[in-house]
């Protein structure tokens, strides 16, 4: 019995010992703090649209418990920059305790309208400072962050219900309500500049008979699960450019997210995707680069039109979380289009349809398991029974094509076999990896690579010497095998490369005429 009271009254002793360490345990701050930076850089944002969190850390070098009598903003409570010392969220704190050589965080975020501010000229850097500790012990760390402004397009929400409009398409003539968030664009949205970046929440849709033109050097940003749609009798046309030495893609149009952080930089999936729908016409897309989606384009219907449904050129799309070009029973044709790191397929032709693609390099060296080879074809989908329902594959015609990337193979043409249906394609000077030799699932007819009808001229298992597949640099090198193999025919009605080299004496195969890789230090 004497033991279990000894026990309670150790304990009650140690929790009133405890209880009762008041602040002249603490030393004062002598202005002797250190940081782990001199400046909290927020990477660029959009007005109004909040910044991800940034950490400061705070050192206490010295064998003493200190106290900060104070950190605060400088601007204090009018401040667009929001703190989180230990936890702790404000604008002003005050006898804040470090120990002896220990730490303590402080988080910084912001959100800034650019309306606030007199003459941004659509960008300004916002400032402000972490000033610890006052007169002569004053320290201060300064926050800095560029603030973009730009158009916002997004559904309206009910004010009563908050519910969040949907899109109603025109659909053979019928309006017809579906549960995609978003809006119709305004004939006042229907052109986009390159004066402010555009930022989409929701799906953008161009309206039946309407076309959006996206005009060169425009920057269109999607936030998550947010993408353009092209509705039935509507176009896309998106005309980029070279930049003015001809040789930069600066001047191209960019789709991406709208996170501008760098650790975001090639983040795949963080917005939807660009959707042709069933009957939109005569699309075209010119020098773009389609990055960090779900799925860089979408195309569906419409395989046996006069022209094609979707022309793309000079092009770069990657960095998306499931195919890089999904088309379904569609029609495109694609030139000068490199195509890299897709979670499932880079280039996918399924349900049928019509593909054209001449000097394409269509890679995938995606990190990480996948289901399906950098190129994908098949003539069939599954209904809700499991049952096959196929449909014509017209064509697919790959020429000069480069098909490659960190998987075995990397083409799959998955058939179903049925009398009343084609299934055409044929691979004419491209560089394929592919080697079946311990792969016993890819047999038959359309895996005979000695067969002329869908084999010409074709190079198997060499390196294609890639500058950096890890940043998308699909540019080949002075060891490529692809370098001068490309058929001279093709080569002309493509006759010049996405850099605007020209390729009409030795064209290499791929989207890219070869250059001599600069030796490292």
């Amino acid at each position: 019995m004497n033991r279990y009271i000894y026990v309670i009254v150790t304990i009650g002793f140690l929790m009133l010992w405890s209880s009762c360490r008041n602040d002249f345990d603490f030393s004062p701050s002598t202005g002797t703090l250190q940081f782990s930076k001199d400046t909290v850089y927020l990477d660029t944002v959009f007005t109004n649209i909040g910044s991800s969190t940034y950490n400061l850390k705070v050192y206490n070098r010295s064998n003493k418990d200190i106290l900060i009598p104070s950190i605060r903003l400088a601007l204090g409570n009018s401040s667009n920059y929001r703190l989180n010392v230990d936890g702790i969220a404000g604008k002003t704190f005050e006898n804040i305790p470090i120990l002896a050589k220990d730490s303590l965080y402080v988080f910084v975020e912001t959100t800034v309208d650019i309306n606030n501010f007199a003459n941004p000229d659509g960008r300004f850097l916002y400032t402000d400072q972490i000033e610890f500790d006052a007169g002569t012990n004053l320290q201060k760390v300064e926050l800095v962050t560029l603030v973009q402004d730009a158009v916002f397009i997004y559904p309206n929400r009910d004010n009563t219900t908050k519910v969040i409009e949907t899109l109603k398409l025109d659909i053979n003539g019928d309006q017809i309500e579906t549960d995609i968030l978003g809006r119709e664009l305004l004939p006042s949205e229907l052109t986009f500049t390159n004066e402010k970046p555009y930022v989409i929440y929701g799906f953008a849709a161009v309206p039946n008979g309407k076309t959006l033109t996206i005009n060169a050097g425009a920057r269109v940003h999607f936030h998550e699960n947010s993408g353009l749609l092209v509705s039935e009798g509507a176009t896309l046309k998106v005309n980029g450019s070279l930049s003015s030495d001809q040789k930069l893609l600066e001047n191209e149009v960019i789709f991406e997210s709208d996170r501008l952080e760098p650790d975001f930089a090639d983040t795949p999936g963080q917005w939807g995707t660009i959707w042709f729908f069933d009957g939109s016409l005569n699309n075209t897309i010119n020098y773009a680069t389609i990055k960090n989606g779900s799925i860089g384009i979408l195309c569906d219907g419409n395989p046996n039109v006069a022209t094609e449904k979707l022309k793309i050129t000079n092009s770069q799309i990657y960095n998306n979380s499931s195919f890089g070009i999904l088309g379904r029973n569609t029609s495109i044709t694609a030139e000068n289009v490199a195509i890299n790191n897709a979670g499932q397929a880079a280039f996918a032709g399924t349900f049928g349809g019509k593909y054209n693609v001449t000097h394409a390099t269509i890679a995938n060296y995606w990190n990480g398991p996948r289901q399906f080879p950098a190129l994908l074809l098949n003539n069939f989908i599954t209904d809700e029974n499991n049952t096959a329902i196929v449909t014509d594959l017209t064509q697919a015609n790959f020429n000069n094509c480069i098909i490659y990337g960190n998987d075995n193979p990397e083409i799959l043409l998955d058939e179903v076999e049925d009398a009343s249906v084609v299934f055409n394609f044929k691979f004419t000077n491209c560089l394929i990896r592919f080697d079946n030799t311990n792969n016993n699932t890819l047999k038959g007819p359309n895996y005979d690579l000695n067969d002329t009808n869908h084999y010409v001229g074709t190079i198997f298992n060499q390196d294609p010497y890639f500058k950096n597949t890890n940043l998308n640099q699909l540019i080949i090198g002075e060891k490529s095998a692809a370098i001068n193999k490309a058929l001279q025919t093709f080569a002309n009605q493509v006759p010049f490369d996405i850099l605007n080299v020209n390729r009409t004496t030795t064209p290499d195969i791929g989207a890219y005429q070869h250059i001599v890789f600069p030796v490292e230090d």
